[in-house]
């Protein structure tokens, strides 16, 4: 006869079990609409094979590069893409590096506000150039105002100390006459004495507080008005690179208010790759171009060269002087530069327009085609040589059985940086 203790047990086993299989069925259902969701978003099917990680990247928020993107038939047949295999050739001891003009800080003035206050004018616009001394800025702060206020009660409170020392010295030009005909005892003698020390120290601390309060009131810029303003004129000559100043505002102290430039002096920076740090020294040469005039080549002197590498980038950086008496470069404008090495290296010929910056360095794209007539396209960082006749050498970066793209590389760079912009969600 069966019990009941052993009836139970296996019913409880049974709902146990029974419990599990709607668990994992469930889990799976959600597994399922997952995959689904997945596969109408228009995941792809081969999203997780090996070697995929430019798709992976690509998928990356933010200003980050997919390590490649593939185009359709159409989309390459509409961008004019074209591709083949890199000429090898032997190229002059040459490089070139990307780089970009900036405005020389050591004759550039950044303006900021010296205390909180309300901005009443500003007397310039960007462009503009100005002469020293010139007024920029005019706020009105209390802080200046307390300033003022502390100025003139330093000068009151010394003008009362030095009336105090004057009468301690004659008080004790008179004891020590009558000292000299005892007509005074020797104890109200030191008392003048002691008198003219303390006024004297009075003095020297009340001249001390009176400095202090001139060099605040000074550093304000207020001047000589008593209502509390500040004027902020030019430090030196030049033209006004930027102006964030706004009548009305109020600003905090150090805020930025205005730059002022001097632009017949600019900064040529470059970050040399490690590979090239030899061909740069202070006092070296260097020959770059920019967009604006792609037919002109400007020069620079080498003024710094880096103490280390950057760990990051493994690049050095290096600062030249660029004489701009014309005024015809501008700051942040993007440079080609032009480095001279020493004999002649192995590298591949391609035409400059295959050659596309990405994020300020120059990559060219891979290719491997594929059945449907598309083709994936992987960007590389390369190292460039001379030009010369339209085409660039590739120092660095591609091989002779690499098919790169020759023709139409601006389309395929508008894919990647699409591919950067951060997905928007519905």
């Amino acid at each position: 006869m069966i019990s009941m203790r052993a009836i139970t047990s296996g019913l409880s086993l049974s709902l146990s079990l029974l419990g599990c299989s709607t668990s994992d069925k469930a889990d799976l259902t959600k597994s399922d609409t997952a995959a689904a969701k997945g596969a109408k978003d228009g995941v792809p099917k081969n999203a997780n094979k090996a070697g995929d990680t430019g798709d992976d990247d690509a998928a990356k928020a933010g200003s980050m590069l997919a390590r490649s993107v593939t185009l359709s038939a159409a989309q390459i047949q509409h961008g004019g893409v074209r591709w083949g295999a890199p000429t090898i050739g032997m190229a002059a001891g040459r490089a070139v590096v990307p780089g970009e003009v900036a405005p020389n800080e050591d004759r550039t003035a950044r303006l900021g506000a010296p205390a909180r206050g309300r901005v009443l004018a500003v007397a310039v616009r960007p462009g503009d150039r100005v002469s020293a001394g010139q007024l920029l800025v005019t706020l009105q702060s209390p802080d200046a105002e307390m300033a003022q206020s502390d100025a003139a009660k330093a000068e009151a409170e010394l003008s009362a100390r030095r009336a105090e020392a004057q009468y301690a010295a004659s008080a004790r030009a008179r004891a020590d006459r009558l000292l000299a005909l005892k007509a005074i005892p020797r104890q109200d003698y030191d008392r003048a004495i002691a008198d003219e020390e303390r006024a004297n120290a009075g003095l020297t601390q009340a001249e001390a507080e009176l400095r202090r309060a001139r060099a605040t009131a000074q550093q304000l810029s207020t001047g000589g008005s008593a209502n509390g303003g500040i004027a902020l004129r030019a430090p030196s000559a030049g033209v006004v690179l930027a102006r964030t100043a706004i009548p009305g505002t109020v600003v905090e102290a150090g805020a930025p208010l205005v730059i002022v430039s001097d632009p017949a002096s600019l900064w040529l920076i470059v970050n040399a790759p490690e590979q090239l740090t030899a061909l740069f020294y202070r006092g070296g040469a260097l020959r770059f171009t920019v967009p604006a005039y792609p037919a002109d080549t400007f020069s620079a002197r080498v003024d710094a060269v880096g103490a280390a590498l950057d760990p990051d980038t493994r690049t050095l950086s290096i600062r030249a002087i660029v004489a701009n008496t014309t005024g015809r470069l501008k700051p942040h404008m993007l440079a080609n530069v032009f480095v001279e090495g020493v004999g002649s290296s192995a590298a591949a010929f391609l035409p400059e327009d295959a050659v596309q910056l990405l994020q300020g360095k120059p990559h060219v794209f891979l290719v491997k085609p594929d059945d449907t007539g598309g083709a994936r396209f992987e960007r590389r960082e390369v190292v460039l040589g001379s030009r010369a006749g339209g085409r660039v050498a590739v120092l660095r970066g591609l091989s002779a059985t690499d098919v790169v793209v020759t023709a139409g590389a601006f389309a395929v760079k508008a894919e990647f940086q699409k591919a950067a912009m951060p997905k928007m969600e519905m």
